[in-house]
């Protein structure tokens, strides 16, 4: 079972567990698209290597968690993993993607908006209504985040910090 029982019980959702307990994660679960060069999959103990040379923060008991939760995924171009998005439960119950990368030769592709959609689409085919990024106010990323429907919700200050912008979604029904 999983850990978290969503508000709405659906079928689809119920298709999506069976999945899940035979570890068979395909796009074609919750209705995307799978095109010939993308695929995007459950983090696995073998992208080990690959994951770390993106993530720089986790530790890697935090990596096997996200393993064995499948909180993270792998985006895969042609075969050969260029991304990653990471996520856990802001107070334990609103999804918050920590992580988004999508290494530099392969940006501004449209790959990141498509691992973002399949976030997306898993978090509100569990049932939940909204979803959190948060990103350094001094980054980029906040541009991407509003460009594909993100709004500011807040920020975090720490002593000798970057502001820490929160940024939040309504998963549409």
């Amino acid at each position: 079972m999983p850990r978290f029982v969503p508000k709405n019980l659906t079928s689809k959702y119920l298709y999506m567990v069976i999945l899940q307990e035979k570890k068979q994660k395909t796009w074609y679960d919750f209705d995307m698209k799978k095109d010939s060069e993308t695929e995007i999959r459950y983090v696995r103990d073998t992208d080990e290597s690959f994951w770390f040379t993106l993530d720089k923060h986790l530790l890697f008991a935090e990596f096997q968690k996200k393993v064995r939760d499948k909180q993270g995924y792998i985006l895969l171009q042609n075969g050969i993993p260029v991304g990653i998005l990471r996520y856990n439960l802001f107070w334990d119950n609103t999804p918050f993607c920590t992580l988004l990368y999508v290494k530099g030769g392969m940006q501004r592709k449209g790959l990141g908006k498509k691992l973002m959609q399949f976030w997306e689409n898993e978090m509100k085919a569990l049932g939940f209504d909204w979803v959190l990024v948060s990103t350094q106010k001094n980054e980029n990323a906040q541009y991407f985040y509003r460009a594909i429907g993100y709004i500011d919700c807040g920020n975090l200050t720490a002593p000798d910090q970057t502001v820490e912008l929160l940024l939040n979604k309504r998963l549409s029904n």
